[in-house]
């Protein structure tokens, strides 16, 4: 059974090993791996739980094992804007509509739905996910930035 439900912090091991594989897995067509293990020491447990403390952090369980997560947070100094952060699939759950869910769960939750822009760094492997729900290019740039993601927004 599918739930997504909060992070505790009991699941900052786990969903920072889930990360890794994700990223070493999904991502190693688009990205230089020297890049990518930057990444994977990037979001070790303790870098999960601090972001978990200063956004709404969520995780997918099929069943006992945390198979996706993703988090929403406010932007600094906008009321009226959120980032969506973290949002990461386990390979072998990817395809099968969790990241949609996980995507659902993230617009009902309050940071989403008080903001009147929600923006989305996307990587190159996950731009045309977030194309498909709605995200566009932020300020009608269509090229990734200096750390080769796509910066895309949703304005309601």
């Amino acid at each position: 059974m599918i739930i997504i439900r909060r992070f505790n912090t009991d699941d900052a091991v786990t969903v920072s090993e889930m990360i890794a594989r994700t990223l070493r897995v999904s991502n190693s067509a688009d990205y230089a791996s020297d890049y990518l293990e930057d990444l994977v020491l990037r979001h070790s447990p303790e870098f999960i739980t601090d972001r978990a403390l200063k956004t709404h952090f969520y995780v997918i369980e099929d069943g006992k094992e945390i198979v996706g997560c993703g988090a929403i947070g406010k932007i600094p100094g906008k009321e009226d804007e959120s980032r969506l952060y973290t949002v990461f699939v386990s390979p072998e759950k990817q395809g099968k509509g969790l990241g949609r869910r996980l995507i659902g769960a993230l617009e009902k939750d309050e940071l989403f739905i008080r903001a009147r822009r929600v923006e989305v760094p996307a990587s190159i492997t996950a731009l045309e996910f977030y194309k498909k729900l709605g995200y566009v290019p932020e300020y009608g740039v269509t090229g990734p930035d200096a750390n080769g993601l796509y910066r895309l927004e949703k304005i309601k």
